[in-house]
């Protein structure tokens, strides 16, 4: 059976000549040993070719499902085959949650982490600034711990947090990570409303008072008109049955309900899928209904499958003092973008301090784009885009498709010759590089 030969889009099509799937960290290793050009792959998620290579293909969905709770230390350590919905089911039900998760349940948390995969929310970093220590096969075949903090360790001078820190989002550059230990934090419920209508307008004046409102807020639109047509907007309730951002009581059959008229929005009267014509039945659950944290803040309940992956993505990031200038030069082009669009979400991710993330040292909105499974028609538009956000040093995310040219994209990483020195030190014959890192990133490392 051939396992994993597309990802999960099927724009891509991988083309390794070998695709293994080790049952253990030693297998693992002695493979990465004996491979002249390996790449790791998670749960394949990513649009871009990020994870591609010509030679050997390791998935890790194989290797052992490890989730360890360590209360005492408030942390959670899980293997590479481990998703975030397993992880989050599990985490509850001993008490605890994550900061954050992204809009599918479904992905890796290794694969996440190491693209910078992110959620939304003023004050919440992407997924990998919950990561503490990482443990990863190097191109020998050894195995490499870093920690957040160290100044030092067993390892020598790659156990410093400086190399920590490169090191989280590191695009498979630098070796297979194998586990990840997680900040975890008490566990917290969360009540969901739907905001739909909102003018464009309102955003001018009042786009911190709009994602602020939840603990996490994600704004739909499909660009057919002067409006954001949804507004998904997650509050984190308290012990008494309250919403913190709002105050708004309980109501009858646990819903907090609403007012009317919300920054000329209107509630929502019955589930939406942000794609206006899908049904919802695939979405987390909406209204108001408390439920906890892994169940409100993906959009897609973990039990089924969002769609069928007929869709192309991009996203862009940029920083937060643009967020309006950026929305408005968008929305001058409309006419350009809605026609092959399915949806745009725009969210907000806080500055972290990992090298390689687009939200290095950057409040940052994310510009993401649910585009048509037609590649000749969205190009152009895509083209179009990044040339309108690049005045605003839009960063791409690494997993979505992007045509930003090198020379625009690397000045916009001030860490990227650490980065470069980081792999030189990792991957010195260059086993885990592949097309897309010597295209926008190592080429002249």
């Amino acid at each position: 059976m051939d396992r994993r030969r597309r990802n999960w889009a099927g724009n891509i099509t991988f083309r390794a000549g070998r695709i293994h799937f080790p049952a253990s960290i030693e297998q693992l290793r002695n493979l990465v040993a004996r491979s002249a050009k390996v790449r790791a792959l998670g749960s394949a998620h990513s649009f871009s070719d990020v994870a591609d290579g010509p030679g050997d293909l390791v998935c890790l969905d194989d290797l052992p499902g490890t989730i360890e709770v360590d209360g005492e230390r408030s942390t959670v350590t899980v293997g590479a085959g481990v998703r975030y919905a397993e992880l989050g089911r599990l985490l509850h039900e001993k008490g605890y949650a994550l900061h954050n998760l992204g809009s599918l349940p479904h992905i890796s948390v290794v694969g996440s982490c190491a693209t910078a995969t992110h959620g939304s929310g003023d004050a919440n970093g992407s997924l990998a600034t919950a990561v503490r220590e990482m443990e990863m096969v190097t191109a020998e075949g050894g195995l490499v711990v870093l920690r957040r903090g160290d100044s030092g360790g067993p390892n020598g001078p790659q156990d410093s947090a400086d190399h920590f820190h490169g090191a989280v989002v590191g695009l498979g550059a630098l070796g297979v990570v194998v586990r990840m230990t997680l900040d975890i934090r008490t566990t917290f419920d969360v009540r969901q409303h739907v905001y739909e209508g909102l003018p464009t307008a309102a955003l001018d004046d009042h786009f911190t008072e709009i994602t602020s409102s939840g603990y996490s807020v994600s704004l739909f639109t499909t660009w057919r008109g002067p409006q954001i047509d949804q507004v998904w907007v997650k509050r984190r309730v308290d012990g008494r049955g309250t919403s913190p951002a709002d105050g708004t009581a309980t109501a009858a059959r646990g819903r907090a309900r609403p007012g009317p008229d919300w920054f000329g929005a209107r509630p929502a009267d019955g589930p939406r899928h942000p794609i206006v014509e899908l049904s919802a039945v695939n979405c987390t659950e909406q209204l108001g209904v408390r439920g906890p944290w892994f169940e409100r803040l993906p959009h897609f309940r973990p039990d089924a499958t969002p769609s069928s992956g007929e869709e192309l993505q991009s996203e862009y990031l940029v920083p937060r003092r643009h967020a309006v200038a950026a929305l408005r030069t968008l929305d001058a082009i409309r006419d350009r973008i809605a026609p092959v669009v399915q949806v745009s979400e725009i969210r907000t991710v806080a500055a972290d301090q990992l090298w390689m993330s687009p939200a290095y040292r950057r409040d940052a909105v994310a510009f993401h784009f649910t585009w048509i499974a037609d590649a000749e028609a969205v190009l152009p538009v895509m083209a179009l885009v990044e040339e309108l956000l690049a005045p605003f040093e839009a960063r791409p995310h690494w997993g979505k498709l992007f045509t930003t040219p090198p020379g625009v994209l690397r000045p916009l990483y001030e860490r990227l010759p650490d980065f470069q020195r980081l792999v030189r030190h990792y991957d010195p014959a260059g086993k885990f590089r592949n097309d897309f890192l010597e295209r926008h990133l190592l080429d002249d490392a």
